[in-house]
């Protein structure tokens, strides 16, 4: 702690202590103000002045110190100056003593706290930014809880000092004046609880809940306002209308469906979106194709004859097809009108905050109308405005899987533009069936959210199979020059030219929000598609989920998101839900694989979390050495002397399935000590968890207590 705390710590415990051994109770007591009365009237009578002051300071000075008789102060205040110069004392004095306290709890306390609990800190600091003014003047108008302890509660939180002083003197105003009028009538009093008569208790409760009204009085007039220019059909056709059959937009057409609402889903382009048809499907389909062919020419490593492998790359692509088609079924029309969908296939635009207009491959127009709207409009592959590019017929991860699906053999030079995720898994699987890749990354690392350790180790891996990375290379331009095309990129050592026969551009990803009728609604999108907690854009009965929201583009995340706008739009006038983000998984599918939730070692770093780290490698996992696939690691973050987890970062093989059981235990608040003790089978790859549990359990033995268990084993024999 530093010397001022300490100084400013032993200071504060002086003056307590100072009032409770002066017996301070007994003369802020009620029973001590009726019988001194006549004493104080005759001070204010002798030098009006320095008693106003004395009042003023020694109330400053209660409410600082959080001491109690504050109550009685205020009784004191009217009983001495009267309603109006009662009133005008004490309503200063308590906001003044009040700030005094929320600064000292912050200045003391704040860096304590938000050390320890930061992540919940840092929802509440988020909902004290935008409700926190409003809920404590609530808090004062009814004093629920004892006003010290709001003092000091709310000086851990991130509020402004000038918020918590003038909502704090607005808020106490009334109960100010409520017992300053009593204390001028303080002959009548027999105990304070005169002073609250049940009527006077009923008032302040209807007074605490005229905020509450009024909030709920500006945003229906708000909603009005907001509506006014549309007209509301007297009935609807659809409880809900989804548009975008990806993974948000099924998953929420299910929950409707499921729960016996009207509910049509919408789609211009395939069923499944991007993930089945673009994505996830096809990548991991080729990526198992070339892990395979990278094991055969490592055989040797089990014994086995080193090969290389002979194959079609028409034939491999023509499995990833395959793939697509069998996963196919399960988001496809048929299976959804089972389900109670009403499936149409055409292009939707909203004409209004209730009606869809579905146009048809054939130009036909149907409108339908609904209580409630989901946009699930997904995402695409965002292009870079890079000079020349158009001049070539580039690739995305959109396009290749069509473009390159004649092909005999796979594109010899590859150029792929972007070390992200999806760059490097493409990167690495082509480099495994033989092309030559060389990836460009603007970054000084590749797959910027991580670790450096975990970067360095994914480049490692990726040049181990071929491929050529170049870190902090800008791409410039694209150039043709003698059938030759090249792809001008500058680094800190000048320019190079990279000759290529295709570029696969794998920057990123884009929302897409053109012609869904946004812009005539006024509906806020930048990036994406603007949201509040509950996935409500500017309409209230209009949400939006899945890429074209964000924050993450998963399709896991795209499913969770589909939950909360599903029942929101659907029960919201009920109950709504806050979308929680708290624990995000998310893998990128290298060999070894890579996979993480939660905080990693840099997050932690520049939120000022504190944490500890455990690790566990698995080469020293039997599992692990019997598959010769022992490379890679478990990384543990923990609060600092617990075993709350913060984080966790796995790299290796399988790494995607052994995240799962953390995923899980931060979800539900289960720490290291209760993996460790649940019975993982022998021998496998989670057994890992287990034993990185054990790493942390060793780490915080009691080493005391087992000096005097080991004297204690020594005595015994």
């Amino acid at each position: 702690m530093k010397p001022g705390k300490i100084i400013l710590l032993i200071l504060l415990a002086c003056l307590v202590g100072l009032f409770f051994y002066l017996d301070g109770t007994r003369w802020l007591s009620f029973a001590a103000l009726k019988d001194g009365v006549a004493q104080l009237h005759a001070w204010r009578d002798a030098n009006p002045v320095l008693t106003m002051a004395g009042f003023f300071l020694l109330y400053v000075g209660v409410t600082a110190l959080s001491l109690p008789g504050a109550a009685v102060m205020t009784l004191a205040g009217g009983a001495l100056f009267g309603l109006g110069w009662g009133t005008l004392l004490v309503s200063f004095a308590s906001s003044l003593g009040a700030v005094l306290a929320f600064l000292v709890a912050r200045y003391l306390l704040r860096d304590f706290i938000e050390s320890r609990f930061s992540e919940r800190l840092a929802a509440i600091n988020q909902g004290v930014s935008s409700e926190g003014a409003f809920y404590l003047f609530t808090l004062r108008l009814v004093p629920v809880i004892p006003f010290f302890l709001i003092n000091l509660l709310l000086g851990l939180t991130r509020m402004r000092a000038w918020t918590f002083y003038w909502v704090s003197q607005l808020g106490m105003l009334a109960g100010t004046l409520v017992y300053v009028n009593a204390g001028t009538q303080l002959v009548q009093l027999s105990t304070p609880s005169d002073i609250f008569s049940p009527a006077l208790l009923g008032s302040f409760a209807l007074l605490a809940g005229f905020p509450w009204l009024a909030r709920a009085g500006m945003q229906a007039f708000k909603r009005r306002r907001l509506y006014a220019r549309w007209p509301r059909p007297r009935r609807f056709d659809r409880n809900l209308i989804v548009i975008g059959a990806g993974a948000a937009g099924l998953v929420t057409a299910y929950i409707a469906a499921a729960v016996r609402a009207k509910v049509t889903l919408v789609e211009s382009g395939k069923m499944g979106g991007d993930c089945l048809n673009y994505g996830c499907v096809p990548s991991k389909a080729l990526i198992k194709s070339a892990k395979v062919a990278h094991q055969m020419r490592q055989a040797a490593r089990f014994g086995l004859s080193s090969t290389e492998p002979i194959f079609s790359f028409r034939q491999v692509m023509a499995r990833v097809h395959q793939v697509i088609a069998e996963v196919a079924p399960h988001d496809s029309v048929e299976r959804y009108t089972q389900l109670g969908v009403d499936v149409r296939q055409g292009r939707a635009c909203l004409l209004d905050p209730w009606t869809v207009a579905i146009t048809d491959d054939r130009g036909a127009t149907e409108r339908l109308t609904a209580r409630a709207i989901v946009l699930a409009t997904g995402a695409r592959p965002f292009v870079p405005p890079l000079p020349g590019l158009d001049t070539v017929d580039y690739l995305t991860s959109d396009t290749l899987w069509a473009r390159l699906a004649e092909r005999d053999s796979p594109p010899a030079r590859l150029v792929v533009l972007g070390g992200g995720p999806v760059g490097c898994e493409l990167a690495q699987a082509f480099a495994r069936l033989g092309s030559g890749v060389i990836q460009i990354e603007m970054a000084g690392q590749l797959m910027a959210r991580e670790d450096a350790e975990v970067s360095d180790f994914v480049r490692s891996v990726l040049e181990r199979d071929g491929v050529t990375v170049l870190l902090g290379h800008r791409a410039l331009r694209v150039e043709r020059e003698g059938g030759e095309t090249f792809l001008l990129v500058a680094s800190a050592q000048g320019e190079q030219r990279i000759a290529f026969d295709e570029l696969l551009v794998a920057v990123g990803r884009e929302a897409r929000l053109e012609g869904y009728g946004l812009e005539a609604l006024g509906i806020p999108a930048g990036r994406t598609i603007q949201t509040n907690d509950y996935l409500e854009t500017l309409y209230p009965n209009i949400y939006a989920a899945g890429d074209v929201v964000g924050p993450y583009q998963f399709t896991h995340v795209a499913a969770h998101q589909a939950w909360y706008a599903a029942v929101n739009a659907l029960f919201g006038r009920f109950r709504r839900f806050k979308v929680d983000y708290s624990v995000i998984p998310w893998v990128t599918f290298v060999d070894p694989e890579v996979a993480r939730v939660g905080l990693n070692e840099r997050e932690a770093s520049e939120k000022g979390i504190a944490f500890e780290v455990t690790r566990y490698g698995l080469d020293d996992l039997d599992r692990a050495i019997a598959e010769s696939a022992n490379e890679g690691w478990v990384k543990v973050l923990t609060t600092p002397g617990r075993d709350r987890i913060l984080g966790v970062t796995i790299v290796g093989s399988h790494a995607g399935e052994l995240v799962a059981e953390f995923v899980l235990a931060m979800k539900h608040g289960l720490g290291l000590n209760r993996i460790l003790g649940t019975i993982h089978p022998y021998p496998t790859w989670a057994e890992a968890n287990k034993y990185a549990a054990g790493a942390w359990k060793r780490a915080h033995a009691p080493q005391t207590l087992l000096k005097w268990v080991e004297t204690w084993h020594r005595w015994m024999r």
